[in-house]
C-alpha cells in the first residue's frame, strides 16, 4: 500500500550513534525502524530475517566490517537499499562501499533531513550521496579524459563494453540485467570476463579505469 512506512533496519556499533539514530527516525512519519544491529554478523542474519526496506549501515564494525555485510546483504536480497553512514571519507572506502552494493552513503555529520531524503530515496530504487561526497565523486569522474566509446578496450567485445559502461555509471549487476534485457548470470560472466581482459582484481579497479578512458558519464 502507497501508505506503508519504510522499514528500515540500523547496525552501528556504537549504541549511543545508534540508539539515537534509532530514536530521531522513530519520530520520523512514513519510516518504522523494525531493528538494530551491532554487529556486522547480526546485520546479515536480521536483515536476512526481517527483510527491511533500507539497511542503515556503518563501515567500521566488530567481526565482519559494514562493506562485506553490505556485500552480503545484497547479494542475499537485491532489492535491500543500503546506505553507508559512516565517520571515513576515503575515495577507496567510497568506491568499495558501491562495490559492495551500497546505494548511498552519508557522513555521520549528515542531519536528520539528510538521512532521511537517503533513505526515502535508496527505499525508492535510486541512489543517493551526501553534498560533500557527491562533489567529490563527480570531482573525481570530471578529471577522466574523454575518449569515444569503440576506440577504447578495444579487447572488448562491444557487450563488454556496454556493460563496462555501466559498471562505471555505478550501476549493480542486477541493474544492469534489467537495464540490458540480460540474465544475472550472463552479466556476472561478462564482468568476470572484463576483470580478466582488464586485468584487474574487483569493480572499483575496473570503474577506476573505465572512468578514466571516458565511459560510464
Amino acid at each position: 500500500m502507497p501508505d506503508d512506512p519504510i522499514r528500515v533496519m540500523l547496525a552501528d556499533d556504537h549504541p549511543v550513534y545508534r540508539d539515537g539514530l534509532a530514536a530521531l527516525l522513530g519520530s520520523v512519519p512514513g519510516i518504522e525502524v523494525v531493528a538494530t544491529a551491532g554487529t556486522g554478523e547480526e546485520a546479515v542474519a536480521q536483515a536476512a530475517e526481517l527483510q527491511p526496506d533500507v539497511v542503515v549501515m556503518d563501515v567500521q564494525m566488530p567481526g565482519i566490517d559494514g562493506i562485506e555485510a553490505t556485500r552480503r546483504v545484497t547479494a542475499d536480497s537485491p532489492h535491500i537499499g543500503v546506505v553507508m553512514l559512516t565517520m571515513a571519507e576515503e575515495d577507496s572506502t567510497l568506491f568499495a562501499a558501491m562495490r559492495a552494493g551500497a546505494r548511498g552513503y552519508l557522513l555521520k555529520g549528515a542531519n536528520q533531513a539528510e538521512i532521511v531524503r537517503a533513505i526515502t530515496a535508496v527505499a525508492r530504487g535510486e541512489a543517493i550521496f551526501g553534498p560533500a561526497i557527491a562533489t567529490r565523486v563527480a570531482e573525481f569522474f570530471a578529471a577522466a579524459p574523454a575518449a569515444a566509446t569503440d576506440q577504447v578496450f578495444p579487447q572488448l567485445t562491444a557487450r563488454e563494453r556496454e556493460i563496462l559502461s555501466l559498471v562505471a555509471a555505478g550501476r549493480s549487476n542486477a541493474q544492469i540485467a534489467s537495464t540490458l534485457f540480460l540474465s544475472p548470470k550472463t552479466v556476472r560472466n561478462n564482468v568476470s570476463n572484463i576483470f580478466a581482459k582488464l586485468h584487474v582484481a574487483d569493480r572499483a579497479a575496473a570503474i577506476i579505469q573505465a572512468r578514466e578512458a571516458g565511459l560510464g558519464t
